[in-house]
């Protein structure tokens, strides 16, 4: 019995940190953080 949740438990760690490996919140695939967007700001010239 106790190997058995042994292995759970590392299956379980493995499955998870790959689970967050792959979920990264900083790439563009519509959630979390993504990259800026540059907006353009109107300067005045003349003062």
């Amino acid at each position: 019995m106790t190997e058995f949740l042994l292995a759970a438990a590392a299956l379980g760690l493995l499955g998870y940190a790959m689970w967050l490996a792959l979920d990264s919140d900083d790439d563009d695939g519509g959630g979390g953080l993504m990259s800026p967007v540059l907006v353009p700001v109107r300067v005045r010239h003349d003062r």
